[in-house]
């Protein structure tokens, strides 16, 4: 028999699949603008070019030892965090081979435009069905839960993943700024329609 709370959950999970997919289609894009990317897919990007790896493969590795660093913090995942864990670097892959690179600079800010778009869009919708923070966000909060404020550990994290995917090749740029001075107002316009509430 199937429980209020099971439906509740099972009608949740178009919401996040559809956002997932936003999610990571829209930094693939980002990597094709190359106008610079967010702290974490600079990072991966940096990686990937330093192994045979792919980004999207590189990001699936990365969230999976992001994952292990919940424990010592006594966060559990979701079904939603194991779904962003996997799906993401897939679409961030598909999304790679379908869109080719390009030195058109129109259609490079296009991607750009489009890409912070389409992050912030899947940001609100995976986030607002309430099923589990992604692997990266519940090591900010597990954080914040033992006394560090949020800012802190988000400047902390997200700085030296920056710093570290800049140093390893990682597209840094102008991209860069205005991913880091957007993505905050959009996805706080998008979770206000997104978002389902608690279970």
């Amino acid at each position: 028999m199937v429980t209020a709370r099971r439906r509740a959950v099972l009608a949740r999970i178009p919401g996040l699949s559809v956002g997932l997919v936003m999610f990571g289609a829209g930094i693939g894009l980002n990597i094709r603008a190359n106008l610079g990317l967010s702290p974490w897919d600079a990072f991966h990007q940096g990686v990937a070019f330093r192994t045979p790896l792919s980004v999207g493969l590189v990001t699936i590795v990365v969230s999976m030892v992001v994952l292990l660093g919940w424990i010592p913090l006594r966060q559990r995942p979701g079904f939603g965090t194991l779904l962003n864990a996997t799906l993401v670097g897939v679409i961030i892959d598909v999304t790679l081979f379908v869109v080719g690179e390009t030195e058109l600079i129109w259609l490079r800010v296009m991607y750009l435009i489009g890409g912070i778009g389409m992050v912030a869009v899947g940001s609100g919708l995976y986030i607002g069905s309430r099923l589990g923070p992604g692997p990266r966000d519940g090591i900010m909060t597990g954080l914040a839960a033992r006394g560090m404020s949020i800012r802190l550990a988000r400047t902390l994290i997200e700085g030296t993943v920056l710093v570290a995917g800049w140093l390893l090749g990682g597209a840094v740029g102008i991209g860069t700024v205005i991913y880091t001075l957007t993505i905050g107002p959009l996805l706080q316009i998008s979770l206000r329609w997104a978002d389902k509430g608690p279970l």
